[in-house]
């Protein structure tokens, strides 16, 4: 899969994450590395350990993270998540944190398609 294809499968325009990072061959380095971030799997545990004030950080940094990456998608679904755990609120819509890991692992699941 090309770089350009791999950000329209992730809802997301190769020009824009460009117009940040300076090359494909960063964009693509940059893109790799975020297999080995762990901000999904900390906002899980803290969800799970009703850690409200670490969940919403966690999906801040996510959030963050995939906006900088170009990953649109996920972009969206952590920025919902984020504005409900806002101010260490509790998490009482499931369904945001479900879709956050949807897209999480779509975007591993892209990455491993990326060049193959």
């Amino acid at each position: 899969m090309t770089l350009a294809r791999f950000y329209e499968s992730l809802g997301g325009s190769l020009p824009a994450v460009l117009a940040r990072i300076p090359s494909e061959a960063m964009v693509r380095k940059f893109a790799r590395m975020y297999a080995g971030d762990t901000s999904c799997d900390e906002l899980v545990r803290a969800v799970e350990a009703k850690d409200w004030q670490t969940a919403f950080r966690a999906a801040h940094t996510l959030k963050g993270v995939a906006q900088n990456l170009g990953f649109a998608q996920l972009a969206r679904d952590a920025d919902a998540l984020t504005e409900h755990l806002r101010g260490a609120s509790p998490l009482t819509q499931p369904a945001l944190l479900e879709a956050v890991k949807t897209s999480h692992a779509q975007v591993l699941h892209t990455l491993e398609e990326l060049d193959a």
